[in-house]
């Protein structure tokens, strides 16, 4: 059980997306398969063509949160 987490909504750019799975050390096809979704998914969220939403951007906050990127 995770405590403390704050109930924020983080908005998830394309900046913030890419510098994620770049503190990460992974590709972009890393990152689809740790999230569950297309490698053209990331590359449309690090484009700016489409923005995480319900749970891919509660998934990107886990991750950010677990790897200490994001508290």
């Amino acid at each position: 059980m995770i405590t403390g987490m704050s109930e924020t909504r983080v908005v998830w750019d394309a900046e913030s997306v890419r510098a994620l799975r770049e503190r990460l050390g992974l590709t972009q096809r890393q990152l689809a398969d740790e999230l569950g979704v297309r490698q053209q998914t990331i590359s449309e969220w690090e484009t700016g063509i489409y923005q995480p939403r319900g749970a891919s951007a509660r998934l990107l906050r886990l991750v950010a949160e677990a790897s200490g990127t994001y508290e």
